[in-house]
């Protein structure tokens, strides 16, 4: 990274801030003429709990969510703000159950969450569009976050195996409110936030959202993350039948990157390990060894996302909208890898593999859906129907720097570095070039759905969806990369139509419960992540002629229900996923026939317990197998890999005084594997991170209706934990304690 582009950046982050407190000042004259908003509401949650929502953002829910027979857990504006989240990753630790992979062999980095047991990278969306883009996202523009479990392709179109992710994005509204955070805290952090609302006109609004941030990692020598965004939009012809929104976000980032920590024993050296041994991470002398070079890492992304929508009323029920998108993402970095496949860990060196990425994502995508209500004689049906018009294209350079010369460490050079004391600022140079071709793929999709809640009386209601989603994909490349013997240039094709359905029954035994029974499918094809995640497909001249879909079904039984007076949500739910068609890579050749199964149970609570005393969170169990994974495979009859039996989290608020909240987060969750070696005498070796129960707390204090200071402490027993455990050869390491002071001012 240039000593320019860190200057550059810094000035814009300056100038942000800047803007953002001569806004706050202009407001404050402004405000003497408008009228005071203390709370900012969202339009998912209810009065009595800014924690609990009770109807999802996304218009294919046709119900409530007491009343849909599905996991869906909602992640609102409140939550993020008590909790101090400032990523999407940090954002998803409220609910249980979601693990996150890493980077390498290809797999890019940024958030990759995983939803029982399953990669849900390219099943994470934008107000209802896909943004299957690699990188890491941001919540300052985020209203709330759905996150929904079970096989979901009816909702989200190819993937979804384990779930999908859903961010609500923040939109104008009729009045005037502006909202600034800024914050310092340990490790050099600062952040500052603008949320600003005008009415221009009785029918005209203006949003705008804008965010600089700048901090190192707690805990890390070397890794840093800045980024800066803003996200104008604006509604003409609110508060009647028909209003047209234009909306653009943009988010620009500039990290150093933590390639995180390697295991202590290569597969070849846990091969000599005794079966049922386990092999953890290792970093030697302190948590705060950081294996990167400062003259190479770098980790930057750049995003645009443009959106106009088109809303007609035809009724107070039923609306007609239409809704446009273009997106433009870049991801470019090198990032060190602390390999330990060359067997240098025991030895106390580290082999410093280099990854690199030059990527650009671009998305062209329509949206047409029709919501409404109608009464067919004593039957009620509450439905949504859509066509969804798409074109993806990511163009991907990537590979590794390595000199497997020096792999051998036995001395130190910017490629060895020492396990305990690594130095970051070694003379790294190595002549590298990144291929002449980049690696494309092209996904052209055309899908139309329907969703359809049928009220048959106060105690029984239907609940179905049925997608079709016709599918082609191009993929291209150059000779050269990686397994089966450096593959021949390459353009391949695939088409497929999807069919794909979600079907529940609930049972009302009361107006404020349900008990359900669902079922739902998902199709994965090959190459659907567009070369933006993992991806279990080895190109060859036939492997897309040979792969069909993987197919996942999911049962769930379950029950909810919104307690004391409709302010504590409680939900319960046992659930099976079982994925069949699973890939099998063997010998470099890729084929299908694999069986994948994960049994489970979710509790999930949110909302009021009592005045002054707000819960969010919930437990999930998972028991998960893989089968049939071809003969001889040692994945077979094992756990799937970053899936934790138990997982649980917490965050709890109470206020003993009307100006004072008080804030205790719970996340906790059992080991997690991520490689599998057969042991010489014949038993089985485990690779991966234990489990770990990490705590965080706040206190806010509302000094004036306008003016509050909220202190976030995170990770309070500087716990070691690891947050990406995909890769056999290294893993992520959590961030240690820190602190964050943040003033918020309202008007």
């Amino acid at each position: 990274m240039s000593a320019n582009s860190k200057s550059g950046l810094h000035c814009e982050l300056t100038q942000l801030a800047l803007a953002a407190g001569l806004t706050l000042v202009s407001a404050n004259v402004l405000a003497q003429s408008a009228p005071a908003t203390n709370t900012l509401s969202t339009v998912t949650v209810t009065g009595d709990s800014p924690l609990k929502a009770d109807q999802a953002a996304s218009s294919k829910f046709t119900a409530p969510l007491v009343d849909t027979p599905k996991t869906v857990q909602v992640i609102t504006e409140e939550v993020l703000q008590q909790t101090g989240a400032t990523s999407l990753q940090e954002a998803l630790k409220a609910t249980p159950g979601i693990t996150f992979g890493n980077g390498e062999g290809g797999n890019p980095t940024g958030d990759q969450a995983f939803i029982r047991g399953m990669d849900a990278q390219a099943s994470t969306f934008v107000d209802g569009m896909r943004d299957i883009a690699a990188g890491s996202r941001e919540v300052f523009n985020l209203e709330a976050i759905e996150v929904i479990k079970g096989a979901d392709s009816a909702y989200a179109g190819r993937g979804g195996a384990g779930g999908s992710i859903n961010l609500a994005t923040k939109k104008a509204k009729n009045e005037n409110f502006i909202a600034a955070d800024v914050g310092l805290g340990t490790d050099q952090y600062k952040r500052s936030t603008l949320d600003l609302n005008r009415k221009l006109a009785d029918t005209v609004g203006l949003r705008l959202n804008a965010m600089a941030h700048d901090a190192d990692v707690a805990g890390r020598n070397g890794p840093e993350n800045k980024r800066w965004g803003i996200a104008p939009t604006v509604t003409f012809g609110m508060g009647t039948p028909t209003e047209i929104t234009l909306g653009w976000q943009h988010l620009q980032t500039d990290d150093v990157p933590d390639g995180g920590i390697p295991y202590r024993w290569s597969n070849t050296q846990a091969a000599n390990l005794p079966g049922g041994s386990t092999v953890r991470p290792e970093y030697g002398a302190s948590r705060k060894n950081w294996y990167g070079l400062d003259n190479r890492d770098f980790q930057k992304e750049k995003s645009d996302m443009f959106t106009a929508s088109v809303e007609h009323k035809f009724s107070a029920t039923n609306k007609l909208r239409n809704s446009l998108r273009w997106s433009k993402s870049t991801q470019d970095y090198v990032w060190t890898q602390p390999d330990d496949s060359k067997g240098n860990v025991d030895k106390g060196f580290v082999w410093r593999r280099g990854n690199f990425r030059d990527a650009q994502t671009t998305t062209l995508q329509n949206v047409t859906e029709f919501t409404g209500e109608q009464t067919v004689g004593s039957i009620q049906h509450t439905f949504a129907v859509s066509m969804e018009l798409s074109k993806e294209k990511a163009d991907v350079w990537s590979g590794a720097i390595q000199d497997n010369a020096t792999s051998n460490c036995t001395a130190l050079t910017p490629w060895c570095a020492d396990l305990n004391h690594p130095n970051s600022s070694a003379n790294w140079q190595f002549a590298w070039n990144k291929p002449a071709q980049a690696s494309t793929s092209q996904i052209d999709t055309v899908a139309l759905y329907g969703f359809d809640t049928v009220k048959l009386n106060e105690q029984w209601l239907l609940n179905g969806g049925l997608r079709m989603d016709h599918y082609r994909l191009n993929v291209s490349g150059p000779a050269g990369g990686r397994a089966p013997n450096n593959y021949p240039a390459y353009d391949l094709q695939r088409s497929d139509t999807l069919w794909n359905y979600q079907l529940g029954v609930v049972y009302k035994p009361a107006a404020n419960g349900s008990i359900y029974a669902s079922l739902g499918t998902s199709s994965r094809p090959g190459g659907s992540t567009l070369g933006n995640g993992s991806e279990d497909l080895t190109v060859t001249t036939d492997a897309l002629a040979d792969l069909q879909p993987e197919k996942t079904r999911s049962i769930e039984l379950g029950t909810k229900w919104d307690v004391l007076n409709n302010r504590l949500g409680l939900t319960a739910a046992i659930f099976r996923n079982e994925v069949t068609n699973v890939r099998i890579t063997e010998n470099g050749l890729t084929y299908m026939g694999g069986n994948k199964v994960v049994n489970g149970l979710e509790l999930g609570f949110t909302g009021s317990v009592m005045h002054g005393l707000d819960i969010f969170g919930g437990y999930t169990y998972m028991d998960s197998e893989q089968k049939d994974m071809g003969i001889g495979n040692i994945a077979n009859g094992q756990p799937f890999q970053n899936t934790p039996k138990h997982s649980f989290s917490l965050w709890s608020s109470y206020k003993p005084t009307a100006k004072l909240t008080l804030g205790l987060g719970v996340y906790a969750q059992s080991s997690v594997n991520a490689a599998y070696i057969r042991s010489n005498d014949g038993g089985i070796v485990t690779k991966g991170a234990s489990g770990y129960a990490r705590y965080d707390a706040m206190a806010s204090y509302q000094f004036t209706p306008n003016m509050a200071l909220q202190l976030n402490l995170y990770n309070l027993g500087n716990k070691v934990y690891y947050t990406g455990v995909r890769s056999p050869h290294y893993a992520n390491i959590g961030a240690g304690r820190s602190a964050v002071a943040t003033l918020k001012i309202t008007y």
